[in-house]
């Protein structure tokens, strides 16, 4: 799949017939995508740039139940995201994984301990299991002895769950291809095609590599195109509704910031919840939530008020490790499509996600990670009556396929574990695809060499960028963006790719000034 040759492949058959076509290669168009194909719906999904290269694979990488919506009373937000945590845990095991959390309370918070503790019951009360406690301050710091126990009175252990954003996206979209539906990156959505009542009955699309353009009809056409869903309603002269939320990142090696479990305080300066995990290697910081403005840049930037932010929260709740800026490894701030209400603090916007059906065009935006099985089927429910006849869409089926990591015997545990949960039933095909000595881990990252060779030859790698940034992290995930390794690198994907030497060094430029410009500190 998505090997030599397949973006042709697609474009020779663009014109259909469709049955609908989604605008947005995030994980909200990969779950439309995914229940239109178990549907047995022809279904077209198109991407203006890389698949996850939005928000997507931007977020704060949890898959978590919602614990703060609590505290504004959302229980029906906290009970779904609860719920679909629980069936991602139950199916995706390698690639969504549950990780001990602690909330650590100090004197003076704005929050008190009983609050916490009368959240924390709800919340186990509607994932149906009982699995918070209570530390005293000895034992928060024998879990965590990195944590800076001054004033510390206590912390509340409980469990979410982790995943790596942009491989969901990715396994998400391939399970629908495979299941029937199609995928397009790198084909923008130019216009929207309106019959004669003035109904969106399609679109205008163009091939970002090739230049060529063509219309595409269906009778449903779905923006699920997150925080640039107000620049495709423009099309409809509908006034912009959104207000974009940027989120930012700091990622510390592991060994500057050791941590076993996720740790979450509330910011000194305004009592903002702050945490920090381990996550591929490395430890994540976050996060902020401040307003991007209507301009949302394909490839946001973090500011240099935002760094000064985390690293105040860093310095306080780790103040034994002395953390500086230049600890910090790596970078990454994603836009946030939250719906605007008027709030003052940007914080206080709802996280719910909306469907707004304008002329035809349903957009699908807001919401979270975690929900959006229940997004896609929500939003491919409200235009059933415009599909073919009888067809159905339920929350019960599966979200990801089932796949077995016992079928790639002969490696160790972990090493199957973490394959069948990013590849699913491809994960013996990645396997029969390495060549000797490539089934090890990429320098200190958990990545492997043979995930390098498969996302080159098989994953719809367009630049390197979508490579090493989305496929196999290594921008992130390894010191100076995998800069020491780029021979290596380059010695395993040049010929995958079928990039002569002038289109090699193109590219790694491309991407070194990328990364340089927004996942480290070094652009601000």
């Amino acid at each position: 799949m998505w090997t030599t040759g397949w973006r042709e492949s697609v474009w020779s058959g663009i014109r259909g017939p469709w049955d609908l076509i989604v605008v947005g290669g995030g994980i909200t168009g990969a779950g439309i995508l995914r229940e239109s194909a178990r549907a047995g719906l022809r279904a077209l999904l198109v991407e203006a740039d890389d698949f996850a290269s939005g928000t997507s694979s931007r977020s704060s990488k949890m898959v978590h139940g919602g614990l703060r919506y609590l505290s504004s009373l959302n229980i029906k937000l906290t009970m779904e995201s609860v719920r679909e945590r629980e069936c991602l845990l139950a199916e995706g095991g390698g690639l969504i994984e549950p990780l001990e959390s602690i909330i650590a309370s100090y004197a003076g918070d704005r929050m008190p301990a009983w609050v916490v503790s009368a959240a924390l019951t709800v919340y186990d009360l509607l994932a149906l299991r009982w699995r918070h406690r209570h530390y005293p301050p000895a034992r928060v710091k024998d879990l965590c002895p990195s944590i800076n126990a001054d004033g510390m009175v206590g912390g509340y252990g409980f469990f979410d769950a982790w995943t790596d954003d942009a491989r969901l996206v990715l396994r998400v979209i391939r399970e629908a291809v495979r299941a029937g539906g199609t995928a397009l990156s790198y084909a923008p959505v130019e216009g929207l095609v309106r019959d004669r009542a003035g109904r969106v009955c399609g679109v205008q699309l163009r091939d970002k590599i090739r230049g060529r353009e063509t219309e595409v009809l269906a009778p449903v056409v779905i923006s699920a195109t997150g925080a640039w869903a107000d620049t495709l309603r423009a099309h409809l002269d509908a006034k912009p509704r959104l207000r974009p939320l940027r989120g930012s990142h700091l990622f510390f090696p592991r060994e500057r910031l050791p941590l076993t479990q996720w740790i979450s305080f509330l910011h000194p300066a305004d009592a903002r919840p702050v945490f920090a995990y381990p996550w591929e290697g490395v430890t994540l910081l976050g996060t902020t939530d401040v307003d991007q403005g209507p301009d949302v840049p394909r490839d946001p930037q973090l500011s240099s008020r935002e760094v000064a932010y985390l690293m105040q929260a860093a310095t306080y709740a780790f103040k034994p490790l002395d953390l500086t800026e230049s600890d910090v490894q790596s970078t990454m701030s994603g836009v946030r499509p939250v719906v605007d209400s008027g709030q003052a603090d940007p914080s206080k916007e709802s996280r719910e996600f909306v469907l707004w059906d304008e002329s035809g065009l349903l957009t699908v935006t807001g919401g979270k990670l975690t929900t959006f099985r229940v997004m896609a089927v929500e939003a491919l429910r409200s235009v059933r009556r415009r599909l073919p006849g009888g067809t159905k869409f339920r929350r019960g089926e599966r979200v990801l396929d089932s796949a077995a990591a016992e079928i790639l015997g002969g490696l160790d545990p972990v090493t199957r574990t973490r394959l069948a949960g990013r590849y699913g039933v491809e994960a013996g095909e990645l396997v029969a695809a390495a060549r000797d000595g490539e089934l090890t881990t990429i320098g200190a990252t958990p990545a492997l060499w043979a995930e390098l060779r498969w996302a080159a030859r098989a994953e719809g790698v367009v630049h390197l960028d979508d490579l090493l940034l989305r496929r196999v992290r290594l921008g992130i995930l390894a010191p100076q963006g995998g800069l020491p390794l780029a021979n290596q690198i380059r010695a395993v994907v040049q010929p995958e790719l079928g990039w002569d030497d002038a289109r090699w060094q193109a590219e790694w430029d491309i991407y070194w000034r990328l990364r340089q410009q927004c996942y480290c500190l070094g652009g601000r």
